[in-house]
């Protein structure tokens, strides 16, 4: 590491961490926010985007959307710098549930009625794919999640020539652990004739993501911002790989034909070309102000994904080192030690048979986090000192104890 990098670590270890002014309307010095995995604060910046939407409306009124246009464009440079794809690749939606609509409505699942996934899914994949499942109209078939380490050969048994498209995390959001050979399982749909869309919510701006280090360029992906960007909701995205011109999404709103309403003629509905063709409709552009907002702000600060990764590494050694020391009853938490820290993305998981109830008590102390299941997710973020994590792992052992 160049003496430059390990200084600027130095910064954010210590207290007050070097980042956390940057952040005091959310206070991230005066509290425990160990919810960097779900909600990561807003730097202030994000507060004067919000102020220049409303002013932008006060002042265009329905003339806006040019200005509103010119901050999405901003926001999909962001997302493609984050993945290493072109700008146009990058289509826009409010959340990924309404991206992911689309995606499947455009799938044709008429003549490939099967879709294949996983048993440790987000809610926004984990619950549609079960509804779907439920209609008994298509074949859904789930593979389990862990182990990680073979997912990709268990979800690769499963893809033949029924199959429309695999979906599956690059980062499990219950556990943090890293799928890998994402690239062999793209390699099999390729062969069947089928798609791949892989969720890097949890991957984004925490564990360095690159479509062609990856070899993941023929895969479509979604994620979004209110997680590890800092983006806050209303800004999610999905890049669409090369050769998918002639895709028609079922589900799609009249901004794919915003540009062309003039010039419709009756016959087919008529699409928008690159992201246009994977547009809903009239949305709420706050969102983009405040992103175009934090997305400089991080590139100004050179908060890139590698420095990111470095930070987040650091600070996730550190909970568990701290926390292995407290070496607590391992039937009321414990930790997954078979897996090696380098293979976890944002945040450190714990498993605890009442998780639920330990979150509320961690909240009543003072430690804002939060649990899936039985999993407790502890999530450090770049404005945090190492003596606030300290200080969190402290109060996880008193919960505990306390019972």
């Amino acid at each position: 590491m160049d003496p430059a990098t390990a200084s600027r670590l130095d910064a954010l270890r210590a207290s007050p961490n070097a980042l956390a002014r940057h952040y005091s309307r959310f206070r991230v010095e005066e509290r425990l926010l160990l919810t960097g995995h779900s909600h990561q604060a807003w730097p202030d910046v994000s507060f004067d985007g919000q102020l220049e939407a409303w002013a932008d409306a006060a002042e265009g009124v329905d003339e806006k959307w040019g200005r509103a246009e010119a901050k999405a464009e901003r926001v999909r440079r962001g997302f493609a710098r984050l993945l290493g794809a072109r700008q146009e690749e990058i289509a826009l939606g409010q959340n990924t549930h309404e991206l992911v609509l689309r995606f499947l409505s455009a799938l044709p699942l008429a003549e490939r009625p099967r879709l294949v996934t996983t048993d440790g899914e987000f809610h926004t994949i984990r619950r549609q794919l079960d509804r779907i499942a439920e209609d008994g109209r298509l074949e859904v078939v789930k593979v389990p999640a862990a182990p990680a380490a073979g997912l990709a050969e268990r979800l690769i048994a499963t893809v033949n020539d029924r199959t429309s498209a695999l979906l599956v995390s690059s980062v499990l959001f219950e556990t943090a652990h890293i799928v890998p050979r994402l690239d062999l399982v793209l390699s099999a749909c390729r062969a069947r004739g089928a798609d791949l869309l892989v969720d890097a919510y949890h991957h984004l701006n925490v564990v360095p993501f690159s479509l062609a280090g990856d070899r993941l360029e023929d895969a479509f992906v979604v994620g979004g911002g209110y997680k590890y960007c800092q983006l806050g909701e209303g800004s999610c995205f999905l890049r669409v790989p090369p050769g998918r011109e002639g895709m028609r999404p079922l589900l799609t709103g009249w901004f794919s034909e915003f540009a062309h309403l003039t010039e419709r003629v009756p016959g087919r509905v008529p699409y928008g070309s690159g992201p246009a063709r994977w547009s809903g409709a009239t949305y709420d552009p706050t969102s983009h102000y405040r992103a175009a907002s934090v997305f400089q702000f991080f590139e100004e600060m050179s908060l890139d994904p590698g420095f990111l990764r470095a930070v987040s590494r650091h600070q996730i050694r550190l909970l568990a080192e701290r926390f292995d020391a407290l070496d607590l009853d391992p039937g009321r938490i414990r930790r997954d030690r078979d897996v090696p820290l380098e293979a976890v993305g944002g945040f450190l998981a714990f498993r605890a048979p009442v998780a639920g109830r330990l979150a509320s008590s961690l909240r009543d102390r003072g430690l804002l986090t939060d649990h899936r299941g039985e999993w407790l997710r502890l999530g450090p973020a770049p404005y945090l000192s190492d003596e606030q994590l300290g200080a969190a792992i402290d109060l996880v052992g008193d919960a505990v104890t306390a019972g």
